[in-house]
Protein backbone atom coordinates (compact mmCIF):
# COMPACT_ATOMS: atom_id res chain seq x y z
CA UNK A 1 0.00 0.00 0.00
CA UNK A 2 1.50 3.36 -0.74
CA UNK A 3 -0.50 6.73 0.12
CA UNK A 4 1.41 10.11 -1.55
CA UNK A 5 0.91 12.49 2.07
CA UNK A 6 2.58 15.76 0.01
CA UNK A 7 5.73 17.14 -1.74
CA UNK A 8 8.09 20.12 -0.85
CA UNK A 9 10.02 21.70 -3.87
CA UNK A 10 13.78 21.93 -2.77
CA UNK A 11 14.78 23.60 -5.88
CA UNK A 12 14.22 23.27 -9.68
CA UNK A 13 15.01 19.64 -10.26
CA UNK A 14 14.24 18.21 -6.58
CA UNK A 15 11.01 17.75 -4.70
CA UNK A 16 11.00 16.01 -1.70
CA UNK A 17 8.01 13.44 -1.03
CA UNK A 18 6.10 12.48 2.22
CA UNK A 19 4.35 8.71 1.35
CA UNK A 20 2.81 5.75 3.99
CA UNK A 21 4.57 2.64 2.20
CA UNK A 22 4.68 -0.51 3.14
CA UNK A 23 7.86 -1.24 1.90
CA UNK A 24 8.87 -5.55 2.88
CA UNK A 25 6.09 -5.66 5.23
CA UNK A 26 7.45 -2.68 7.32
CA UNK A 27 4.81 0.12 7.33
CA UNK A 28 6.38 4.01 7.92
CA UNK A 29 6.43 7.14 6.49
CA UNK A 30 9.22 8.11 4.01
CA UNK A 31 10.35 11.52 3.31
CA UNK A 32 12.51 11.03 0.03
CA UNK A 33 14.04 13.42 -2.66
CA UNK A 34 12.70 12.89 -6.31
CA UNK A 35 15.30 14.06 -8.66
CA UNK A 36 13.46 15.12 -12.46
CA UNK A 37 16.38 15.42 -14.73
CA UNK A 38 17.87 15.14 -18.18
CA UNK A 39 20.16 12.43 -17.06
CA UNK A 40 17.79 10.79 -14.14
CA UNK A 41 13.97 10.29 -12.98
CA UNK A 42 13.35 9.15 -9.73
CA UNK A 43 14.39 9.08 -5.93
CA UNK A 44 17.68 9.39 -5.05
CA UNK A 45 18.87 7.43 -2.16
CA UNK A 46 19.05 10.69 0.78
CA UNK A 47 15.84 9.86 2.93
CA UNK A 48 14.72 8.81 5.78
CA UNK A 49 11.94 6.06 7.11
CA UNK A 50 9.78 6.79 10.28
CA UNK A 51 8.51 3.48 11.34
CA UNK A 52 4.67 3.25 12.31
CA UNK A 53 6.13 2.37 15.90
CA UNK A 54 7.91 5.46 15.97
CA UNK A 55 5.59 7.74 14.34
CA UNK A 56 3.46 8.29 17.42
CA UNK A 57 6.72 10.03 19.14
CA UNK A 58 7.48 12.38 15.36
CA UNK A 59 3.85 13.66 15.37
CA UNK A 60 4.44 14.53 18.78
CA UNK A 61 7.90 16.05 18.26
CA UNK A 62 6.71 17.86 14.97
CA UNK A 63 3.70 19.11 16.89
CA UNK A 64 6.43 20.65 19.85
CA UNK A 65 7.62 23.27 17.43
CA UNK A 66 6.44 26.54 17.49
CA UNK A 67 5.68 29.02 14.81
CA UNK A 68 8.02 30.97 16.71
CA UNK A 69 10.71 28.10 16.54
CA UNK A 70 10.44 28.56 12.98
CA UNK A 71 10.32 32.59 12.09
CA UNK A 72 13.34 32.93 10.40
CA UNK A 73 15.39 36.05 12.42
CA UNK A 74 17.35 39.11 10.73
CA UNK A 75 21.03 38.98 9.87
CA UNK A 76 21.77 41.12 12.83
CA UNK A 77 19.80 39.03 15.47
CA UNK A 78 21.57 35.99 14.22
CA UNK A 79 25.00 37.80 15.21
CA UNK A 80 23.31 38.30 18.83
CA UNK A 81 22.33 34.83 19.27
CA UNK A 82 25.93 34.06 19.00
CA UNK A 83 26.83 35.64 21.63
CA UNK A 84 28.81 37.77 19.27
CA UNK A 85 29.64 41.42 19.64
CA UNK A 86 29.27 43.92 17.20
CA UNK A 87 32.09 46.59 17.04
CA UNK A 88 31.54 50.26 16.05
CA UNK A 89 33.14 51.21 13.63
CA UNK A 90 36.41 53.51 14.74
CA UNK A 91 38.07 55.88 13.14
CA UNK A 92 42.07 54.86 12.75
CA UNK A 93 44.29 57.71 11.05
CA UNK A 94 47.67 56.06 9.59
CA UNK A 95 50.53 58.00 8.90
CA UNK A 96 51.86 57.90 5.68
CA UNK A 97 55.55 57.56 5.02
CA UNK A 98 57.15 60.86 4.63
CA UNK A 99 54.90 62.20 7.39
CA UNK A 100 55.77 64.14 10.63
CA UNK A 101 59.16 62.78 10.53
CA UNK A 102 60.52 63.82 13.69
CA UNK A 103 63.61 66.94 12.98
CA UNK A 104 66.89 66.21 14.08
Amino acid sequence: MEKDIGKINKNDTTEILLRIDDFSDRKGLTIREFVTSERYTGFTKSGVKIMAADFPKFKEMINSITDEDMKESKPEEKILECGQETLAEEKVEVEKPGEKLPDY
